[in-house]
């Protein structure tokens, strides 16, 4: 007997490293859950090994990392390597904070297909993840 699909898009939303400002992600996390999304917030100081065992465990569909510190191309790296590890390579890799635009392809190149930057209305976040998630 096989499982039925699942209806609601599974995202996690995490803040890698030492990064204690959270305000944007418990705000995205807050549009995606009332746009019928499932949400899991890992909350903040998580370690890269610690978000790829929560995508892992919670069987998300969707990952989005949110940062402030200026960490991302030392953090995000080592969190799509966990991910590798864990054999979750299939799913949607979003992210967003104090991001410079210079940074954008080299985060692209890890997997993540959007940057959201301040300001960024969650519609558009939202959008995003409905336009793009594939879920099992």
């Amino acid at each position: 007997m096989t499982a039925p699909a699942r209806t609601k898009i599974r995202v996690l939303i995490a803040k890698p490293g030492l990064d204690g400002h959270d305000r944007g992600a418990k705000v995205v996390a807050r549009a995606l859950r009332d746009a019928g999304c499932e949400v899991i917030y890992t909350g903040i100081r998580q370690t890269p090994e610690m978000i790829a065992e929560a995508a892992l465990q919670e069987d998300v569909d969707v990952v989005g990392l949110s940062i402030l510190s200026g960490a991302h191309l030392e953090l995000f790296p080592r969190v799509v390597e966990e991910l590798k590890k864990r054999d979750v390579d299939d799913v949607l890799l979003f992210c967003g904070g104090i991001i410079p635009d210079d940074d954008t392809k080299q985060l692209e190149d890890l997997g993540f297909q959007a940057v959201f930057r301040p300001g960024t209305d969650t519609r558009e976040i939202v959008q995003f993840v409905y336009d793009n998630a594939r879920v099992s």
